[in-house]
């Protein structure tokens, strides 16, 4: 999916959000799922929905209903003031104890107009006290027992059909000033460049809990339903965003299986549910499922999630990475805020991520850009020496052993001709290593080829080349595979063994080549170490690799045998 697409469908997603909301607050009705019924004597509580506030509060099929709508049905037991109170003692102030007494003695039915009754039995049952009957007609005492209040078990539900969705007006407010403010602070670049392709999914992402609020209040098993696949689907686009960000094809794989499982988890969670009681752990189990969509890819994005990278990040890859792992949390963090009217929990994750960024990560990667800077410096200085040397020995010293080989063949000298012509043959071949036209002119494919060759003499044994060089990377990024592939190869001569096996392949988004050889192997851990141990050839190939931003991987096959990796992608 493209950028194109993937904002659009997040917009799209944002804008059904917002105009469900909005419908709600403005049209929708608080739905408590109860359904009452009347026998003739008394309104009674027919039905109760499994996933509603009323079941939530305890309201149960077979419950009295003595009061519905404000209006009163049922006149219960209640304490009161005696008619005649103990006056206060004149001079301490002090209230002598007294008795409360119990008024009525009985439940009272109260004669309500049939008509008026069918009324609010058709309308929603709203502001409901219902009490669970402890006799087949609780209206009448047993024996002359006086029924306490104590023996009440009442239930309350109390709403006039639009107070709990009204109470999430500002939770809608705060999703839409999330999404303009985050969506703004993403696209003005002040969240850095990397972030700014994903300004769209990301806002919407961290948006869409607050903007479905609404329907969650609503109490409605459809309009709950709706919530919940719009939560869900609102992360997908970041998602889908983060993984094209995966640099290893494998780990990219891994996280698209990881995503697909998580939102399919989601949604048959989301939806199952709303026909169920809550049970325990419900809530945490959704917002691992929502909250896993963006964070397994924006994690992948960060660091490889399969395999070791023996070359430090680069300092812009340093930030990339946190800067992906930041979007990758963040809608998990806006979900657990939803039930904080002032989203205070994002509210905090924001401050944290500024003054981090801020006070530590920026402040570091300065550092290590300057690092990257004088070390890049010291390459560029390198490659020239390494030019200016070869080009001196072509123009002076074997222009001059060419015109000594010429002489000594006309002097008859066969000897001292043919040790010339050796001499020109090894300078020649030293001014390859320095620096190789055919490189410049070519491209890396046929310098590798003129590379096998030349080493396949000197490893006594098979060196076998594949290509498939469709496309010419930039030429700092041939020069850099180049010079890995002359460090590995000369290594694989050193402490390998024949086969060795080189691939090297390009595309337009990027190159990758691998070098194998049939040796003992690498020691573990070698790649961290290198600096320490003095494997300098090592930590040649992880400098090149750092400077072009690619990722170089060493290890030893299980079975024997080094396998050096490097893959670059055109960003």
């Amino acid at each position: 999916m493209d950028q194109r697409k993937r904002d659009r469908a997040a917009a799209a997603i944002a804008g059904l959000a917002l105009m469900i909301g909005l419908a709600v607050i403005v049209f929708g009705r608080f739905e408590p799922g109860v359904r009452l019924g009347y026998n003739g004597t008394f309104v009674f509580v027919e039905h109760v929905e499994q996933r509603s506030i009323a079941a939530q509060q305890g309201l149960q099929p077979g419950m009295i209903v003595v009061e519905l709508r404000g209006l009163t049905l049922i006149q219960m037991p209640q304490y009161v003031k005696p008619a005649v109170v103990p006056s206060a003692d004149p001079n301490t102030g002090e209230q002598p104890p007294f008795d409360y007494v119990v008024e009525p003695r009985e439940p009272v039915l109260i004669e309500r107009d049939p008509a008026l009754l069918d009324q609010l039995l058709v309308e929603p049952p709203t502001n409901l006290v219902a009490v669970m009957p402890w006799s087949d007609d609780i209206t009448s005492a047993t024996d002359g027992h006086v029924v306490s209040p104590d023996e009440i078990q009442a239930v309350y539900l109390f709403d006039d059909g639009r107070d709990g969705i009204r109470m999430a007006m500002p939770a809608l407010v705060l999703g839409a000033a999330v999404l303009m403010l985050v969506g703004w602070w993403l696209v003005s670049g002040r969240a850095g460049a990397v972030l700014r392709p994903l300004a769209t999914p990301l806002a919407v992402a961290t948006a869409t809990p607050f903007l479905v609020t609404p329907l969650d209040a609503s109490w409605s098993p459809g309009l709950l339903a709706i919530g919940s696949l719009l939560t869900t689907a609102a992360v997908i686009p970041l998602a889908f965003g983060l993984l094209e960000r995966i640099e290893d094809e494998e780990d990219r794989r891994f996280a698209s299986f990881a995503v697909v499982g998580s939102a399919v988890g989601a949604v048959v969670v989301g939806l199952v549910a709303t026909g169920m009681q809550p049970w325990s752990g419900e809530s945490f189990l959704r917002w691992a499922l929502v909250g896993a969509i963006p964070l397994i890819p924006g994690l992948g994005a960060a660091l490889p999630i399969r395999r070791a990278v023996t070359n430090p990040l680069p300092s812009g890859r340093l930030l990339a990475t946190t800067e992906y792992a930041v979007a990758g949390v963040t809608p998990a963090i806006a979900f657990a805020s939803t039930g904080s009217a002032s989203g205070l929990p994002l509210t905090l994750w924001f401050l944290l991520v500024l003054a981090a960024g801020r006070f530590t990560i920026r402040p570091l990667v300065r550092l290590a850009s300057r690092a990257t800077l004088q070390r890049d410096l010291v390459v560029a200085a390198t490659e020239a020496e390494r030019a200016r040397v070869a080009a001196d020995i072509h123009d002076d010293a074997l222009q001059e052993l060419t015109l000594l080989v010429h002489r000594l063949d006309a002097a008859g000298d066969t000897e001292g001709a043919d040790i010339a012509r050796t001499v020109s043959d090894r300078l020649r071949a030293i001014c390859g290593d320095l620096r190789l036209p055919i490189l410049d002119d070519l491209g890396v494919g046929p310098a590798l080829d003129w590379l096998v060759l030349r080493i396949e003499r000197l490893a006594g044994g098979e060196v076998r080349l594949e290509r498939a060089d469709g496309t010419r990377p930039p030429a700092d990024v041939e020069l850099a595979f180049f010079r890995v592939a002359q460090e590995a190869l000369a290594n694989a001569v050193k402490h390998g063994r024949p086969p060795i096996h080189v691939r090297y392949a390009t595309t337009p988004g990027g190159a990758s080549m691998s070098i194998d050889d049939a040796g003992p192997g690498i020691e573990p851990g070698a790649g961290e170490g290198a600096d320490r141990a003095g494997h300098f050839g090592l930590l040649n190939m992880q400098q090149r690799a750092e400077a072009i931003g690619a990722i170089l991987d060493v290890r030893r096959w299980p079975a024997g045998g080094t396998h050096v990796a490097l893959e670059w992608r055109a960003s």
